[in-house]
């Protein structure tokens, strides 16, 4: 993919020709050129051939490619030192706010992603030609992303030249080639990953490629080899990929399954998640941009995505008579260790479907749907460690129990990480499966978290502080605070406030809380707990600023069901007392009725504590935790229920706003 239409030094753009200008971008454009963008270009060319006849030395670029959201930049320019993005909108007599965020997102997609431009300072500047003057301010962030400047068609050399005066100290210029050549390292959403995913892109094109971090290109191709080898041999075989959260499971996943559904080749893969949450809005997000980009009808482009991703549990029960074989070979289940124990599946099936004596687990029952298979098939199992979060989720122990009771047809491939205790819950699995069925593939574990790009230390972090481990929370908070912001509050209107500012472009944020939250209503949060008129993943995560609806208003709040494997930006955690620290230990409770109930169920623990892993590794920037003062006027909230999260965290060395 060429980085950009046309590139040229000031002083030979100055020379050429508007003809020669325009016919390279028209050749470099690859769709049927408009009028309308022919007419933009003849219009950009001009204003900038007018502000070059004032500077000479610097680079250009037309059209440069951000990769990652898929779009090109109108022009860059690089003038000693800086690099100005520049976002036309031609005739337009405003300074419309979603082309305000545009240029904000392309700006900020280069400081993150590209990197020769990490330690550069970058402007944002909007031109709309036919607006009036703005009264622009100076200023810049942390990161050295200067505030958007917007501009006309008059003034944008005097913009510019204001700005090169303050910045008068950056005498040399960039490095045009160095930085056109740049390692574009992009760490998308999984809703963004998903759509380029669908649209054709190969997960090398859209995941960075640190040398330090195993690579998801590396897991990818190590299951494609396996069902190579389970197709050419005849075998039946089971693949699990294990990952911290934020890692890239689901994202491997979607490749895998992107790249293997191919019906006109007959091949025909799946992928299935028990996530509904996640399934709604990955099949939304797929069908919103089939209607944009092919100008198909909703409901066409829905049935499409709807084929490609799958909730679990219709898969399971369009297999429950025993003559149907499923059409795919290749099945990949998302958060595998979701998937439900023998007893309650068992009371799901006779409560629901009227089958007394259905005597399997969710895992034995869905190896063998797949095992039907007369051949050859490949199941893949994408696992989070320390994710189950309901009851009744039977976590990888299951699934080692039927394959190792059941299926010794079965080749198994796990990495070497698969016996950490988040996995195993403290079982023996591995010597469930016998040795000549078991393989070591080392690939299969995703280590660094590609959630966060400014950190890979967070779930470390979340864990340390979970597990009682705070010299270690210490220090692992000192080593990211600096590039990845955890502050604290008692007040969600400062929590709110935090949010928007920190908040630039279109980065999403919103308030998320437990499940379980049933004492923040008197600071007008409300628990999602999926009940009618509650609110709706696909409206939260996919609409913009302007709907009440979104999570960008910060009124309805999800839950870790709504948000377990997907991310914003940034978020608000609200804290409730159903997850305590007294007496140097952490406490669990359940508000039943008028009061707070003591947890004793090792289960049940383990699932409200992992909801708060859930919750506190959902942010890719950072995140303000709101904790409540309380009141001791009322029994079910004393100051004391929250006192003690708060001082842990302020002990740990967080910052109180």
């Amino acid at each position: 993919m060429r980085t950009s239409y046309y590139s040229s030094s000031i002083s030979n753009f100055k020379k050429d020709s508007p003809q020669l200008i325009l016919g390279s971008l028209s050749e470099n454009h690859n769709h049927s050129l408009e009028d309308l963008q022919k007419n933009a270009w003849i219009k950009q060319i001009e204003i900038l051939k007018e502000l070059f006849t004032k500077l000479d030395s610097g680079h250009i670029f037309f059209e440069y490619s951000i990769p990652r959201m898929g779009k090109r930049v109108d022009c860059v320019l690089l003038l000693k030192g800086l690099v100005f993005v520049l976002e036309f909108k031609v005739g337009e007599q405003s300074y419309p706010a979603n082309a305000v965020d545009q240029t904000l997102d392309y700006s900020i997609d280069l400081k993150n992603f590209h990197k020769q431009s990490h330690d550069k300072c970058i402007i944002p500047i909007l031109v709309s030609t036919e607006a009036k003057d703005f009264a622009n301010t100076h200023s810049e962030d942390s990161d050295r992303i200067y505030n958007i400047q917007k501009a006309n068609k008059y003034n944008l050399y005097d913009i510019i030249s204001d700005i090169l005066n303050k910045k008068s100290y950056l005498k040399k210029n960039i490095d045009y080639l160095e930085w056109s050549n740049s390692i574009y390292e992009p760490t998308p959403t999984i809703i963004e990953a998903a759509q380029a995913l669908y649209q054709g892109h190969d997960v090398k094109e859209i995941s960075r490629s640190d040398s330090g971090a195993l690579n998801l290109s590396q897991t990818s191709d190590a299951i494609f080899s396996i069902i190579k080898k389970s197709e050419k041999k005849k075998q039946k075989s089971i693949c699990f990929i294990t990952g911290v959260p934020g890692s890239g499971k689901t994202l491997a996943g979607l490749n895998i399954a992107n790249q293997r559904h191919n019906p006109e080749n007959n091949e025909h893969t799946v992928f299935l998640s028990g996530n509904q949450p996640l399934v709604d809005v990955l099949q939304e997000s797929l069908a919103r941009d089939e209607v944009k980009i092919e100008g198909k009808s909703k409901k066409e482009a829905l049935r499409k995505t709807k084929v490609f991703i799958q909730n679990i549990h219709h898969f399971r029960d369009e297999y429950i008579p025993e003559d149907r074989t499923p059409i795919e070979n290749v099945v990949i289940f998302d958060e595998a260790q979701r998937a439900w124990t023998k007893k309650q599946t068992s009371n799901f099936m006779t409560r629901k479907k009227g089958l007394d004596g259905f005597e399997m687990s969710e895992p034995d029952f869905l190896i063998s749907v797949m095992d039907r298979h007369k051949e050859w098939a490949t199941i893949v199992c994408l696992i989070g460690g320390g994710q189950e979060i309901n009851t009744g989720e039977a976590g990888l122990p299951e699934w080692f129990e039927a394959l190792g009771s059941k299926y010794d047809n079965w080749k198994v491939y796990v990495s070497d990480e698969v016996t950490d205790d988040e996995y195993t819950r403290k079982e023996d699995i591995i010597s469930k499966i016998a040795n000549d069925n078991l393989f070591i593939e080392k690939s299969l574990h995703l280590s660094m978290s590609v959630r966060s790009f400014r950190s890979e230390l967070i779930a470390k972090f979340v864990k340390s502080i979970l597990d009682c481990d705070f010299e270690n929370s210490k220090m692992l908070y000192n080593e990211f605070k600096d590039k990845y912001p955890i502050v604290i509050t008692r007040d969600i209107n400062h929590a709110k406030d935090w949010l928007r500012l920190k908040s630039r472009g279109s980065e999403r944020f919103g308030i998320i809380s437990s499940s379980g939250a049933k004492r923040l209503k008197p600071e007008g949060l409300f628990a999602n707990t999926g009940a009618r008129g509650a609110m709706k993943p696909s409206n939260w995560f996919l609409n913009d600023k302007h709907d009440v609806r979104s999570s960008y208003y910060l009124e309805d709040v999800a839950s870790e069901f709504d948000i377990q494997g997907l991310e914003l930006d940034w978020t608000c955690v609200a804290w409730d007392a159903n997850l305590r620290f007294l007496n140097g230990k952490w406490e669990y409770f359940n508000f039943k009725g008028t009061k707070w109930l003591n947890t004793k169920d090792e289960d049940r623990k383990m699932y409200l504590k992992n909801s708060y892993r859930v919750l506190l590794t959902r942010a890719r920037q950072g995140m303000i935790i709101f904790i409540p003062k309380g009141s001791d006027k009322d029994h079910t909230r004393p100051a004391d229920y929250y006192n003690g999260v708060y001082d842990l965290l302020v002990t740990i060395g967080l910052e109180s706003v």
